[in-house]
């Protein structure tokens, strides 16, 4: 079912990539700036043709990974888990999400004591949440997630290193309902594969090649899903499900490792 969202974005004004902390990054490979910020104003715009709001997160010179917004929070029913990263480079972004939140009235906030990466590695479902553990967030932070947001935690273990967050491995398509998953099953442990298979039977299941285009970095708000254009074998899948793909370029984004999910949180209630 489609249904108007409100996301939180943070412009790319300062976006490079001067260190690796996961395969995708490559130092070596300059950021063409004003393509990346044409790439991303693109991707916002879209939202709002869709009749979505969209949100602008303050960017800093300081912080030239702010533009994964996704990482900074995770949100539902107007509570804020916020995030406590796993590398230095990015521990002042949580701070500037928590006073973003704070400005705007959110009074319920939880600053964790375990790392978690936001929306990195929790998806909300319509009945759960799953969390991703392996390469940043700590199991620690399930129970966490858990107690103050008051949602059933799945624990789901990623096992290769390219897939080093859940949203480059899963995306749920429709969180109302009997919740829709799409999800490449390699990047998970055994076990975690028989977790989704059982929770999701009817999953879409995406190949290798579209997986390493990110294309499970995706955003669904119940019809349309905005994924990279790169990834075209989920679109022919995605229109048998009901849904419509729209493809989208940030392939100057993919050189810092994130696609159209890490450039977008969900301000859920």
């Amino acid at each position: 079912m489609f249904a108007v969202r409100r996301f939180l974005m943070c412009p790319p004004e300062h976006f490079r990539v001067t260190y690796s902390i996961n395969p995708w990054m490559d130092p070596s490979k300059p950021v063409d700036l004003p393509l990346a910020v044409a790439q991303w104003e693109a991707l916002r715009d879209r939202y709002r043709s869709l009749g979505h709001t969209v949100e602008e997160l303050e960017p800093d010179p300081d912080l030239p990974d702010m533009v994964y917004a996704a990482n900074g929070a995770v949100v539902v029913d107007g509570k804020v888990l916020g995030a406590r990263f796993a590398h230095p480079q990015r521990e002042a972004e949580a701070l500037a999400h928590r006073a973003w939140y704070a400005a705007r009235g959110y009074t319920a906030f939880h600053e964790p004591e375990h790392v978690n990466e936001g929306e990195g590695d929790f998806a909300v479902t319509a009945s759960w949440l799953l969390a991703g553990r392996g390469f940043r967030s700590s199991p620690l932070s399930h129970p966490e997630a858990q107690e103050f947001l008051g949602r059933p935690v799945i624990g789901l273990d990623l096992v290769d290193p390219r897939f080093y967050h859940l949203d480059t491995a899963l995306c749920v398509l429709d969180d109302s309902g009997d919740s829709e998953v799409m999800y490449y099953p390699p990047a998970f442990s055994p076990g975690s594969r028989a977790v989704l298979a059982k929770l999701f039977p009817d999953a879409i299941i995406a190949e290798e090649q579209d997986a390493l285009v990110l294309g499970l970095n995706s955003v669904s708000d119940g019809h349309h899903v905005l994924l990279p254009q790169a990834a075209i074998g989920l679109f022919e899948p995605l229109r048998e499900r009901g849904y419509e793909p729209i493809p989208i370029d940030l392939s100057e984004l993919l050189k810092g490792g994130g696609s159209v999910k890490c450039c977008t949180a969900e301000l859920r209630g």
